[in-house]
């Protein structure tokens, strides 16, 4: 069974397991016959399969007369959305399911040996297992050694006996490589005969009878003798080009279980030659290498590996690859003079030209903003221009530059089936995808980023491959002869079951020198190749082998060999780039992320990991205050020395904000979320209440528009979950960036971008969240964020405040102190006389002050008459902790875990003084938060 996905999809599929009973009638049968599959009712457990209509359908597939060029039935539809036309249909009378069709008008072509089929549900949840295939015609023969299609390795000289059925009396003839080498005249039931094999034979036994003919196809290989050599010291797993010599291409190839390669090409007129048989090395056995010769300079050159057992594959490391599937629905604007596919070939070809003259790179010490002010923009560009390709997304540089970003991070662009996917269904981790454009044209882009001060980062899907994968081909078991099929036992790469449970396509063995080999390749050739500033990993919770496909609680557990295995790559990629970015998507236990953000810190290393936040940051857009709390944007309550939680609201993962402020918004007499502009301005909030937080943020691509579209939307306008990844409109087409109300929203998150890049304080890692602090607020949705820090002069001080709720509200700000305060957005200058004086905020209304510092002096903010907070013989070691504190009036003293969780609370009965106290914690960091009219102070109290 054959079924290729053009974007990532997250399902799992129920097999019923066991052959099925079916009847055919008539049986025998020819292609033009018109016949009734009928399957008894008994072998579909329709309540296990959630069907209630007895919507049960085929998924069909056919065979030409050697059983081989397999191609699903036209009418399939696609596997998670089967073809009404598919649909079986139900005998109430004999309990039974039925499909009447003539094969040639069902399967769409003449010449039909053999058609397979199984049975599924509509979405393709459930299905039937093993595959099911039908000989067709009146006439059928039955190849008994060696096997049909198989391939029989025979030392020349040497004979082998040739047995074959048929159902009636007929005549046979043998041929091999188009020559009649034996025929019979008698008719006859069976047949034998001893081959002596001379050379390599593509053989045919044709069996006749009448006006009847049937055949059937195998391979005689004589074995080779390979030769064992040292590889040279320029060539390594790959393409290679000599260093001196533009007429020579070294090309190797890691083949465990494979007992000789040949490198088929254009070179060769793609035919096996045993001048281009490749050699063994000798400290590696498995590793295949040779090298080509008399080559010319500046042509392209197109090959294949073919292996003993006839795989024929591109080469795993190969920086493009041109494919059958693909390249003919590539535009010459998007990829000008795109090479043609090799006639007669298939599968994916590897290309390579000697004497490329390389990219002149502009810049050549670009410096990488710092991890911790990264503002990365997360962009599909299949979905961010009309035109889909790298020249559309240079010519918007400057919309990006302009919203003040300073990081791009692209869906992943290696090679992926099809030219419309999201981009994680991978096949060559190595080769950019030519959906988009030219090598040349990338390299552009990421060049002009780079004169820009924006950082270039690659999602890359390292947990899976598909089906299209040399590394899963070369190993595969390959039931229909078309190529393709699940991992074999052997595969040196891939699990044969997922080793966790939200594994897609082929689950990769990270434990296997094999492919951790594969990956610090594919990360050296993206950082060095194309200079890109590092990498977003892509569900690392699969890089684990002790879990199961089915064990999400094991999954999401912490898992130690996956905390080492990341360490590794982490190891390897900073080892090729230093100070590469390493962001994992893991959205795992705080135990385990905190053992790659705390990562070789003191070396200034250190892994980003994906914060989500966007459950409660759109609850707070709504206006709804359940789980609308997002202090978990804070580093801290992660356990996390650094600042290394990148926080989002929005990611190509989660549904658009504002589509559920549109849907669901909240409403409050004529105040209304689901208004339009209303909702819009509520985003300008969430700009305030995320961007100023300290630390590394991401927003997803046109979020600052107020992108309304669901992530679920299907083209044809509807919303439905099978249309995850399809195409969505480009918001520029839309007019979005033009329109003076959603353009408000992205000059107002540009302008808070810059306030947070212009101030040094916001690059404190001593900062506070409070937001739906119900203790504060009993009505919620109000939030305050402070952020600090005395050792700086200038701005020290920042306050945040943002009313989310649907009418206007009167907040108490809890100022660290009186003075004068600037209002950030606009500039103006108030007198601040009380701390805790309310300031009156209208629903979605935000202020972002900082002290102003045209007045005030540089001294310590905590010092002298200013409100102050300290902790003596901090860590603890005997249960008991003094609290310093000073200038507290009303002063209320809340101790915390860092999950937010209150542990204690006193009143303090002076504005001054020492508050002594024994504690029962265990042992572990905590937050003080010390309240008071006269602002608030937060100190970490440890406990050991």
């Amino acid at each position: 069974m054959k079924k290729f996905y053009s974007g990532i999809l997250l399902f799992i599929v129920v097999f019923i397991f066991g052959q099925i009973n079916y009847t055919i009638t008539p049986d025998p049968f020819n292609e033009t016959d018109q016949i009734t599959l009928t399957i008894p009712g008994n072998q579909i457990d329709e309540s296990a399969w959630g069907i209630t209509d007895h919507s049960v359908y085929i998924w069909a597939w056919s065979f030409d007369t050697n059983y081989q060029n397999s191609q699903d039935c036209p009418t399939n539809g696609s596997w998670n959305d089967s073809d009404a036309l598919n649909k079986l249909i139900y005998n109430t009378a004999t309990d039974s399911y039925s499909l009447t069709f003539t094969p040639t008008v069902f399967f769409g072509r003449t010449g039909i040996g053999r058609f397979g089929f199984l049975l599924k549900d509509k979405t393709g949840t459930h299905q039937t297992s093993p595959d099911i295939f039908v000989n067709v015609g009146i006439l059928n023969i039955n190849l008994t050694t060696p096997a049909a299609n198989s391939l029989t390795s025979v030392p020349a000289g040497n004979s082998i006996n040739i047995t074959a059925t048929t159902n009636v009396d007929a005549t046979f003839q043998l041929k091999a490589n188009g020559i009649v080498v034996h025929s019979t005249s008698t008719p006859s039931s069976a047949y034998s005969y001893s081959y002596t094999v001379s050379e390599d034979a593509n053989m045919e036994l044709i069996a006749t009878q009448g006006t009847n003919s049937k055949k059937v196809a195998f391979i005689l290989q004589i074995p080779r003798n390979v030769v064992s050599e040292s590889i040279p010291g320029w060539i390594r797993q790959g393409i290679n080009y000599h260093p001196t010599d533009q007429t020579k291409v070294g090309l190797a190839l890691y083949a465990p279980h494979k007992n000789f390669v040949h490198v088929i090409g254009s070179f060769n007129n793609w035919a096996v030659n045993d001048a281009y048989l490749m050699k063994k090395d000798t400290a590696i056995p498995d590793l295949y290498w040779i090298e080509l010769s008399g080559l010319t300079p500046q042509q392209l050159y197109t090959f294949q590996y073919r292996t003993n057992d006839l795989k024929k594959v591109a080469d795993p490391y190969s920086p493009q690859i041109l494919s059958s599937y693909d390249d003919p629905w590539i535009s010459a604007s998007t990829y000008p003079n795109l090479p043609t596919f090799p006639a007669g070939q298939d599968f994916e070809v590897s290309t390579f030209k000697t004497g490329q003259v390389p990219y002149n790179w502009q810049v050549t010490n670009f410096q990488r903003p710092a991890k911790d002010d990264l503002i990365v923009y997360e962009l599909l560009l299949r979905d961010f221009t009309q035109e889909k390709n790298w020249q559309s997304l240079i010519n918007k540089i400057y919309y990006l530059k302009n919203l003040k970003i300073n990081a791009i991070e692209l869906l992943p662009v290696m090679e992926f089936d099809g030219n419309l996917s999201w981009g994680y269904n991978t096949s060559f981790h190595y080769a950019l995808d030519k959906a988009y454009g030219t090598p040349e044209k990338f390299k552009e882009f990421i060049d002009l980023c780079h004169q820009n001060g924006i950082a270039v980062i690659l999602d890359i899907a390292l947990n899976h491959a598909t089906g299209r994968s040399p590394l899963v081909r070369l190993w595969n078991t390959d039931p229909d002869g078309d190529g393709y099929g699940d991992v074999a036992p052997n595969n040196p790469y891939f699990n044969q079951v997922p080793k966790h449970s939200y594994n897609v396509f082929n689950d990769f063995n990270h434990t296997s020198l094999s492919t951790q080999y594969y990956v610090e390749r594919c990360l050296q050739q993206w950082l060095t190749e194309y200079r890109i500033d590092g990498f977003r990993w892509d569900l690392t919770k699969g890089f684990t082998q002790n879990c199961s496909e089915n064990d999400e609680t094991c999954t999401n557990a912490y898992q130690q060999d996956r905390v080492d295995i990341m360490k590794h790559y982490a190891d390897r990629q900073w080892a090729i780039d230093p100070g590469s970015y390493m962001i994992f998507e893991h959205l795992g236990t705080d135990q385990e992320e905190q053992q790659w953000a705390n990562y070789r810190l003191a070396e200034g290393k250190g892994v980003l990991l994906w914060n989500k936040q966007t459950d409660p940051y759109n609850q707070n857009t709504m206006g709804y205050k359940e789980n609308s709390s997002y202090d978990r944007m804070n580093h801290s309550l992660h356990g996390f020395t650094n600042m290394s939680a990148v926080g989002y609201g929005e990611s190509h993962d989660e549904e658009r904000l504002m589509y559920k402020n549109l849907e669901y918004g909240a409403m409050n007499g004529s105040y209304n979320v689901k208004d339009l502009n209303t909702a819009l301005n509520r985003m300008k909030t969430f700009g305030a209440t995320f961007f100023t937080i300290s630390g590394p943020k991401m927003i997803w691509q046109f979020g600052e528009l107020g992108y309304d579209f669901s992530i679920n939307r299907c083209a044809n306008g509807t919303v439905n979950t099978g249309c995850r990844t399809d195409e969505k409109p480009v918001a520029f087409a839309l007019g979005y960036d033009t329109d003076i109300n959603r353009k408000g929203v992205y000059d107002t998150w540009a302008k808070i971008i810059d306030i947070r890049n212009t101030h040094q304080v916001f690059k404190s890692k001593t900062y506070s969240i409070e937001s739906n602090n119900l203790t504060n607020d009993p009505d919620g949705l109000i939030t305050r964020i402070y952020i600090y820090d005395n050792t700086i002069s200038g701005m020290k001080n920042v306050v945040v405040l943002a009313n989310y709720g649907t009418s206007a509200r009167n907040v108490v700000p809890y100022f660290p102190y009186t003075g004068e305060w600037q209002n950030l957005m606009d500039n103006t200058v108030q007198n601040i006389v009380s701390t805790t004086a309310p300031i009156t905020l209208q629903p979605g209304e935000f202020r972002i002050f900082g002290n102003y510092t045209g007045t005030l002096s540089t001294e310590d903010i905590y010092a002298g008459n200013k409100l102050s907070l300290q902790i003596a013989d901090n860590p603890v070691k005997n249960g008991i902790v003094k609290f310093v504190y000073s200038k507290a009036k009303n002063g209320e003293i809340i101790i915390s875990d860092m999950a937010g969780k209150i542990l204690d609370t006193i009143k303090l009965s002076n504005e001054t003084g020492i508050h002594e106290m024994k504690v029962h914690y265990p042992a572990g960091v905590y937050l003080v938060h010390l309240k008071s009219d006269t602002g608030i102070a937060i100190r970490k109290l440890i406990v050991n």
